[in-house]
């Protein structure tokens, strides 16, 4: 029996034991991604993998049942771009829970409002394939008993706790009506389909088979993270940065290939990588936090939205979170600004996170063609920081190298050929996988481990 089928099995026992009520396992995962070719670094970095000399039993988890986050996206806008209002009307978003547990619970946020929001219906269901749902798996979601929230200007609001039963990669419809005219937050780079209900279609929110909801978009709209409910949580490992976290490329896979229905970031595959390759009671949620274009310094640019400024409600308001893969700079660079600048901002990160308890890992800045040669002295500078003692000069709690696995062994300042998407900024769907398999899974663990 595999991993996955075995945790299957555990969620299916502890649901049937009256843990939680109803709600089938969904069967969907993610397929493993495909080989991809050696490029200028082997693609798993070498640690010896979760058993390579540590003790064999794993200490205990928390007596109760741990809350963990599962699944984010990071608001970074109001819908400005996108319908300007909403009115009569459902949208449909389709999250992939990285890991599953005996009940979930959403969190609704208006982050960039200025009046309260209000949601007049919610459910959650097990996706089955574009807009369907599975229709034993439908669930109302409510707010403090109701069915409808108001979620005030610049706050967020958590459901109560939803009775589903969730396995890891599963994906979670989740759908809203809302019925006067409303202006939304979202995240631009939603990674795959969502879906609306017609113009004035009305609460369309428990139609499972999906035929309410003929228009498509490739936003995530108001729902900005889901827990889950798991016995002894393994905790969540979050990915912070800009657009090299965002996933920006992940669906690029090369000159007349079909973009993938659902983008192939390194997050994604990390977290598959979980799945298919730790054992069962060393699982843990991988989330994706980043935001295209932002910086790691509030005075190099981002409007806000830099590492510094949105770590409170896109990290440390998270649930049981033991670690950050943390990612920035790229922009800062490209913006004029100085090392010291951005340095400061990395110390000023890293002790926040550590001084909450989180392990801290830090990737050296990536190529970029664009750097002038004074842009690629101080990302040297920064680079040499981050390297230092392999914990960023005493910083941060080690090094996961994405500059070593992207750059072009016969031009250090580009991206290897065959992982660039052309832009000489982004990797491609190979070069996001050799991003996720350089990521030493034993070393990653045992990192979440020591802060049990």
């Amino acid at each position: 029996m595999e991993f996955r089928d075995l945790a299957r099995t555990v969620i299916t026992l502890v649901t049937a034991a009256g843990i939680a009520a109803g709600g089938a396992v969904g069967a969907s995962a993610a397929a493993p991604a495909e080989p991809v070719a050696a490029g200028p670094m082997i693609a798993e970095v070498a640690d010896g993998g979760p058993s390579d000399g540590e003790a064999a039993a794993v200490p205990p988890g928390p007596d109760a049942d741990t809350w963990s986050t599962s699944w984010t996206q990071s608001q970074q806008r109001s819908s400005g771009l996108s319908p300007e209002t909403f009115q009569n009307r459902s949208v449909r978003v389709v999250t992939r829970l990285t890991q599953g547990g005996s009940a979930l619970r959403v969190r609704l946020q208006n982050q960039f409002g200025t009046a309260p929001l209000v949601v007049n219906a919610t459910t959650a269901g097990l996706s089955a394939g574009g807009a369907a749902v599975r229709p034993e798996s439908l669930r109302e979601v409510t707010f403090g008993g109701s069915a409808s929230v108001s979620v005030p200007a610049g706050g967020e609001i958590w459901s109560d706790p939803v009775q589903l039963a969730t396995g890891a990669m599963d994906d979670l419809a989740v759908s809203f009506y809302l019925a006067n005219p409303t202006r939304m937050m979202l995240h631009d780079l939603a990674g795959r389909t969502n879906y609306f209900s017609a113009v004035d279609g009305g609460n369309t929110t428990a139609d499972t088979s999906g035929g309410a909801f003929p228009d498509t978009h490739g936003w995530t709209y108001l729902v900005s993270a889901v827990d889950v409910l798991g016995p002894d949580g393994a905790g969540t490992v979050v990915a912070y940065g800009s657009s090299v976290v965002d996933g920006v490329g992940a669906d690029n896979c090369g000159a007349g290939c079909p973009p993938p229905a659902v983008f192939q970031r390194w997050t994604d595959t990390l977290a598959q990588r979980v799945v298919d390759e730790l054992p069962v009671d060393r699982q843990f949620a991988v989330v994706n936090e980043g935001i295209a274009g932002t910086t790691a310094a509030p005075a190099c640019g981002g409007g806000g939205l830099d590492g510094v400024s949105r770590l409170d409600r896109d990290v440390l308001a998270l649930h049981d979170v033991r670690a950050v893969i943390y990612y920035y700079g790229t922009n800062d660079l490209a913006n004029n600004c100085a090392a010291e600048t951005i340095l400061a901002a990395y110390r000023d990160t890293f002790a926040r996170l550590r001084a909450a308890g989180i392990k801290v890992y830090v990737t050296p800045i990536t190529p970029r063609p664009g750097y002038t040669a004074e842009q690629n002295a101080r990302r040297a500078v920064v680079n040499e920081f981050v390297r230092a003692g392999g914990n960023c000069s005493g910083t941060c709690d080690g090094v996961f190298d994405f500059d070593a696995v992207l750059r072009d062994p016969a031009n250090p300042n580009s991206i290897y050929p065959p992982y660039d998407t052309g832009d000489g900024v982004h990797a491609n769907i190979a070069g996001q996988t050799a991003i996720a398999r350089s990521v030493p899974l034993g070393r990653l663990w045992r990192g979440v481990l020591a802060v049990r």
